[in-house]
């Protein structure tokens, strides 16, 4: 693409909620070259994330009611005639620049794909932050949501995937083929782990040094399976009964999350600290960071720990394990296990074991850089345009 080509380029995500994609997708937006795209961000209402994103300069952030997370047909229609329209104005305003659309999750990526064929997009680019169907659903359902991806995936001129584990499963479930998929790693701003301090973490939690803290940082939803973790701090409540478990996060699962820990009578050793800022710091006040989840796409927070220095002990799902060697850099065990995992995380604590959650620092600095997962998506919309002729 010449330098002064310019294209519109509008992001489609379901909801801004706090979560990996949602915060890459706000960096990208934001970090895009103005002086070759002009910039739109699409989201449904009721973000935690709004306000961020309504303050990113130079962008337009269009909201649409109807876009939501469930499965309602009446809604998804309306979203996908809102979204459409969107689209339709935007290349309007733009005075016809070529039209590049690219979306994200399950919801915004079918819908948001539809409307970009209904208009005629120049381009358009998926990402799978993780699939929307996995095993625990019922096979009907997912039968549904493997279907609505095939048929999303004709609309489509590229994928962009976080791990090399989403890409086997799209092209087992032949929803794409490995000539049309990238991988480009979920981005983060690597040096603010680096610098975390434990000192201030420790100082925020109000836990003196000396006492085990085990962590996480997750959102409360199904896929993260908090109530596992809580049964996992009550296991390693029996080995280790001065340890302190701290959740940070907030969401759908939290009266769940709370009932679970009055219930086995831990109130005194849990942390439920909501979301926090200074993510950074609380993790490097943790002596374990622990992750539950039963199904992933990449999970930042993984490598987040690691260049904190934290002993990473998590399921073994997805693009986890893409990142943590098993026994080398920390433990793996499969998803739903809490004897496993507590025995992993007890046996740390207890200082049976000794993994190196640095090992890996120069490769993850490299793959996790979020400029350089900026560029990449620069990179392939302008191999994408001048595959159409669009540009120089």
């Amino acid at each position: 693409m010449g330098a002064k080509a310019k294209a519109c380029v509008v992001h489609v995500i379901t909801l801004l909620e706090w979560g990996g994609a949602q915060e890459n997708t706000l960096f990208t937006v934001g970090s895009l070259d103005p002086e070759r795209y002009d910039r739109v961000l699409v989201a449904g209402k009721g973000g935690m994330l709004d306000a961020r994103a309504e303050a990113i300069p130079g962008v337009r952030f269009r909201q649409v009611d109807s876009l939501v997370r469930e499965i309602r047909p009446s809604p998804d229609f309306r979203a996908f005639l809102a979204l459409r329209a969107i689209l339709r104005e935007e290349r309007e305003r733009t005075g016809g620049l070529p039209l590049v659309v690219h979306t994200h999750s399950s919801k915004a990526g079918i819908l948001g794909r539809a409307a970009a064929r209904s208009v005629g997009a120049e381009v358009v680019v998926h990402s799978i932050h993780g699939f929307g169907f996995h095993d625990a659903q019922p096979l009907h359902l997912r039968k549904l949501l493997v279907g609505l991806e095939r048929m999303a995936s004709r609309w489509t001129d590229a994928f962009i995937a976080v791990s090399r584990e989403n890409i086997r499963l799209g092209v087992s479930e032949r929803i794409l083929s490995a000539e049309r998929v990238r991988l480009i790693r979920s981005g983060f701003d690597t040096a603010r782990f680096l610098a975390g301090s434990r000192e201030r973490g420790r100082r925020l939690l109000g836990i003196p040094e000396g006492v085990p803290v085990v962590g996480t940082v997750a959102p409360f939803k199904p896929q993260k399976a908090p109530q596992d973790f809580v049964e996992v701090a009550r296991r390693v409540l029996l080995r280790a009964p001065d340890a302190r478990f701290v959740m940070v996060g907030d969401g759908a699962l939290r009266p769940a999350v709370e009932r679970a820990v009055a219930a086995s009578g831990m109130d005194s050793n849990f942390h439920l600290t909501g979301w926090r800022e200074e993510i950074p710091d609380l993790m490097r006040a943790f002596d374990v960071f622990l992750l539950t989840s039963r199904w992933e796409g990449l999970p930042k927070v993984v490598p987040q720990a690691m260049l904190a220095g934290v002993p990473v002990v998590a399921t073994a799902v997805d693009g986890t394990r893409e990142i943590v060697d098993d026994g080398v850099d920390g433990f793996l065990a499969p998803p739903g296990d809490v004897e496993a995992l507590a025995r992993r995380v007890s046996d740390l604590l207890a200082g049976k074991e000794a993994p190196d959650p640095l090992l890996k620092r120069e490769r993850l600095l490299r793959e996790f850089d979020q400029a350089e997962m900026v560029r990449s998506q620069e990179r392939l919309y302008e191999e994408l345009l001048a595959r159409k002729g669009i540009g120089s």
